[in-house]
């Protein structure tokens, strides 16, 4: 087996090529697409290039993991260089099968991916013996997740937050799950007090201001115990407060992100239309100003769907079209906070005295349960100016805040996936080791180790990567780009891992009292919020990288 130091000498020097072949690959990119201005005519190319710049991304924050937990951990070295032989293997599929595409030389090739010693690296990598042995002691461990974070408020909570899962999640979650339940409000109020909705608010307006680090981690151990009836529950009350920050009155802030903060005001999230999805510019549900009884204000008129948590919800953030000229697309929506009471089944209608409407009901899904996701009717719906965020300054400017707090969503969208992934391994190894075939634990065969070792290599790249943009946004540096790489990395991670899983749990891997079946249903829903898993790799990811 390698040592710590030669498995990260190996990783460097293929990370170090795949680099060089990313910006070469990107070059001619920009060049292609005129700097994304032309990106719809090269969609299949962009698409696949972002991929492959994610992946990069990942290994490279993975690498970055291995280097600082230093010489005593060599499982995260050889982890590291795995995933690096893995991300070189599709990168020199991927130029070897579309070569006009991606434009390079074979002189580039020749000096990065196909050279020799950089070939050996990536099988070195890519050795049976080397992922069996990850695997190995994966199983070992039980697959739990104890990794240095280098954050020591980052490590108290994740310990904290474990405990709390155990204790208080894990319990209800198949109920939950099995009766298409609600999060019982007796877990969100010790939720609150635990301080779970406050990390990215600052002290000033009720939060804790812990940065973005420690919301993810949370939100991850969260989605460990369950993804509806838990670890999502923070997302909605992050995109809300993100805009909040950005763009409400010093008013609004002081009326609505205390109580958010403290989790006495759940909230939800309303974008999304049934003819319109990822463009959100072409929304057509519309906010008139008018005047009722002598207040000013607005009233809806129009349908919403995908609205998630909008029953028990006591705020929705409304997206609504507040210019009556369609063709200024972005630049003619506003984000409203619409304040409302709390119903817990599947359906509910408010009627104003004024005779304005919203019905709504849930629709079923096969996952993802515990929060219920609505479509509405609004119908001369009145909302008080004092509602429309920023007030006159928000006017027009809902679409810029709204993108903002989706930044935020996707990276809590990364920590959603590796939570649920991180579960579904470790009752996968749970399974391995206790399940016998052919006269003993089927985790003692290789093909069990190879897999297993596969699964934590993938996970432990979408963790890093998720990690590392959360970094960024607490210092400052990032611009939505690897929250978006994270969001898509994990979730196709999720999908995979826990029908992997499934796998190897055999025909009791379909049994809905086994919860590898639970995580499978759930991990197809992540790739498909917060940016439809195309849509955001080629008009987020590619069109970022290719302005450059």
């Amino acid at each position: 087996m390698l040592t710590t130091q030669e498995a990260l000498t190996q990783a460097r020097l293929i990370l170090t090529a795949l680099v060089q072949v990313r910006e070469e690959a990107l070059a001619r990119a920009r060049h292609l697409t005129q700097h994304g201005h032309d990106i719809d005519a090269h969609q299949v190319h962009c698409e696949r290039l972002a991929y492959r710049a994610t992946e990069v991304r990942a290994a490279q924050a993975l690498l970055h993991a291995a280097e600082m937990h230093g010489q005593d951990d060599a499982m995260m070295a050889h982890t590291a260089l795995a995933y690096a032989a893995e991300v070189h293997q599709n990168m020199l599929a991927e130029v070897g099968a579309h070569w006009s595409a991606y434009g390079l030389s074979e002189a580039v090739l020749a000096e990065t991916c196909a050279a020799e010693a950089v070939r050996q690296a990536a099988r070195t990598g890519a050795a049976e013996a080397l992922v069996c042995g990850i695997g190995q002691a994966v199983l070992d461990s039980n697959g739990v997740h104890t990794s240095r974070l280098g954050d020591e408020m980052a490590e108290l909570t994740r310990q904290a937050v474990r405990d709390f899962t155990r204790q208080e999640v894990e319990p209800i979650a198949e109920w939950v799950h099995r009766h298409d339940a609600l999060a019982p409000d007796e877990l969100i109020t010790q939720m609150g007090a635990l301080g779970f909705f406050a990390m990215s608010i600052p002290e000033a307006y009720g939060g804790t201001g812990m940065g973005m680090l420690v919301m993810v981690i949370t939100t991850e151990e969260l989605s460990r115990g369950s993804l509806g009836a838990a670890g999502s529950l923070i997302t909605r009350p992050e995109i809300v407060a993100r805009a909040l920050l950005d763009g409400g009155t010093e008013a609004q802030k002081q009326r609505w992100l205390p109580p958010i903060a403290s989790g006495a005001l759940m909230v939800a999230v309303s974008v999304t239309e049934p003819d319109t999805g990822s463009d959100v510019a072409s929304i057509t549900c519309r906010a008139d100003a008018a005047e009722i009884g002598g207040q000013r204000g607005y009233v809806l008129n129009g349908a919403k769907a995908w609205c998630t948590f909008a029953g028990r919800a006591d705020l929705i953030g409304l997206l609504a079209r507040t210019d009556g000229d369609g063709s200024r697309g972005a630049r003619g929506v506003s984000l409203f906070i619409l304040e409302k009471p709390r119903f817990y089944g599947h359906d509910f209608a408010i009627t104003q005295p004024q005779g304005g409407t919203l019905r709504a009901k849930a629709d079923a899904t096969p996952g993802y349960r515990g929060m219920h996701s609505f479509t509405m009717q609004y119908e001369q719906f009145f909302l008080p100016a004092d509602c429309l965020v920023g007030e006159e300054a928000g006017h027009n400017r809902g679409f810029y805040l709204q993108m903002r707090g989706f930044a935020n969503g996707r990276l809590q969208t990364g920590g959603r996936a590796v939570g649920l992934s991180q579960a579904a391994l470790e009752k996968t190894v749970a399974y391995v080791k206790t399940r016998r075939q052919f006269g003993q634990p089927i985790a003692a065969y290789p093909l069990t180790q190879y897999k297993i070792g596969r699964m934590a290599t993938r996970l432990a790249a979408a963790r890093h990567l998720t990690y590392a943009a959360a970094q960024a946004i607490d210092q400052g540096s990032e611009t939505g780009l690897e929250a978006a790489m994270a969001k898509l990395l994990a979730s196709d991670v999720a999908v995979w891992l826990t029908q992997e899983g499934q796998l190897l749990h055999g025909g009791w891997g379909y049994a809905e009292e086994t919860p590898i079946s639970r995580y499978v249903v759930d991990a197809q829903v992540l790739p498909i919020f917060e940016g439809v898993r195309p849509i955001l790799a080629l008009k987020v990811i590619a069109r970022q990288l290719l302005h450059g």
